[in-house]
């Protein structure tokens, strides 16, 4: 088993009127044609390649798209937000396991957030909301470090943006753990003391409300390169930090949670286990309503 990863930015790759940019798009289909070179040495016999919130939210998505394709004949699939949330849902409760009970989610991409309540593999609620670390970063934050002023104002913004999927999922039933997953959630977990990826994934890994008050008051007066130096974030995702961990705190605020478990699988593996689940006969699919 090989893994390999690129980070690139498409939703701060994004202009004023909703467009990818050429740089951007160009990175995009670099990045696929690069990786589609690793799968094709490294024996892969099937290729699945999906796209998230920043394509499927752009205006030009369809002229990104073909150009992926012109150029390196792979043809992307895009998600849908409610799918992205239900398949990530899939990977915690697959995770965790059925003596978890009932799972609230949460998951802060680039361009969104999802979040996810149910007692199955698929969800009772699933939703994606435009709020994603990147996303942020690019239509709130014109200084690095951010002011505090606009800060305060974020956080107000999130705070009612937030108040009525939190009641959505609140009146789906009580849950008996909540999950964070995904790079920003780990990050925000190892700068609060959880052990580091090199430890390995079956290490208890959580975020409490009060270790993440003290990081945003730390990183948010860093800049984006002074935060990059920190353990367990990296350069390429030192720049949206602060607006990520402002998202996870007002879930966390929203939902009335002091303290979240951090799971080491999210989209990514809940796509491989809907196609093994698929090839291997199963009756479950993924919802698209």
């Amino acid at each position: 088993m090989s893994s390999s990863k690129a980070t690139l930015r498409l939703a701060e790759n994004t202009d004023a009127h909703g467009d990818i940019t050429p740089a951007g798009a160009d990175r995009l289909a670099t990045t696929v044609r690069e990786f589609a070179a690793i799968a094709d040495k490294s024996g892969c016999e099937q290729l699945m390649a999906f796209a998230t919130s920043a394509v499927r939210d752009a205006r030009n998505s369809e002229a990104v798209l073909a150009q992926v394709r012109d150029e390196t004949g792979v043809s992307l699939r895009v998600l849908s937000g409610v799918d992205e949330a239900r398949l990530t849902f899939l990977a915690t409760r697959r995770w965790f396991g059925w003596s978890a009970g009932r799972i609230l989610g949460l998951d802060i991409g680039g361009g969104s957030l999802e979040l996810t309540n149910g007692g199955d593999e698929d969800p009772d609620v699933a939703l994606s909301l435009p709020l994603g670390a990147g996303r942020l970063t690019r239509d709130w934050f014109d200084a690095d470090p951010p002011g505090k002023r606009r800060i305060a104002v974020l956080r107000d913004w999130l705070d009612a943006e937030l108040a009525a999927p939190a009641r959505q999922l609140r009146d789906a039933g009580d849950w008996n753990l909540a999950v964070g997953t995904s790079k920003t959630f780990r990050s925000l977990a190892r700068l609060t003391g959880a052990a580091p990826s090199a430890a390995g994934p079956r290490v208890e890994r959580t975020l409490t409300a009060s270790g993440l008050r003290q990081v945003i008051a730390f990183i948010s007066r860093m800049t984006a390169s002074d935060r990059a130096e920190l353990e367990g974030v990296s350069s390429d995702r030192s720049g949206q930090l602060v607006a990520g961990a402002l998202v996870a705190e007002a879930g966390m605020r929203a939902l009335g949670l002091d303290e979240l478990q951090i799971c080491p699988w999210a989209l990514r593996e809940g796509l491989i286990l809907r196609k093994l689940d698929l090839e291997m006969g199963g009756e479950l699919m993924v919802s698209t309503r």
